[in-house]
């Protein structure tokens, strides 16, 4: 016991850093487990759609909508979604899948629904890029 405690005294900066990286560990795992939202595969959020009847929205801008969008998506904003949230839908407890190109703005779109009372909001990981990859069906509007 006496060289291990010698051996911290030693290096001692290995034990800060140490002790740092384990924060940093237990930080993003307790923000994940707290986020109030899921974030899901394109294979998952097909299944959200196909056997929950999830709300599907997406939240580019207009000038993106060019590369296609899911069917039967509603097209809101990220600008605008605070304004637009409560008219999304009727039953805030219905699944709502949140989208955008590559899925970081889908996650602030998220907290901004589970902000509006939101109890089932899914966020597409890699957004729409994701699922055109996965070769999933898209609409040109």
């Amino acid at each position: 016991m006496e060289e291990f405690t010698d051996f911290a005294i030693r290096n001692y900066h290995l034990f800060i850093a140490l002790a740092v990286v384990l924060g940093m560990i237990l930080w993003t795992e307790v923000r994940r487990a707290t986020k109030g939202y899921k974030e899901i595969t394109p294979a998952e959020a097909v299944a959200l759609i196909n056997r929950e009847d999830a709300i599907v929205v997406d939240v580019r801008e207009a000038n993106e909508l060019g590369q296609g969008s899911i069917i039967n998506a509603k097209h809101v904003a990220l600008s605008a979604l605070k304004q637009k949230a409560d008219d999304l839908a009727k039953n805030k407890d219905q699944p709502v899948l949140v989208f955008c190109k590559t899925g970081l703005r889908s996650s602030q779109a998220c907290k901004v629904l589970t902000g509006h009372s939101y109890t089932q909001v899914f966020g597409l990981k890699g957004g729409i890029t994701a699922w055109v990859n996965d070769q999933l069906p898209v609409v040109k509007k």
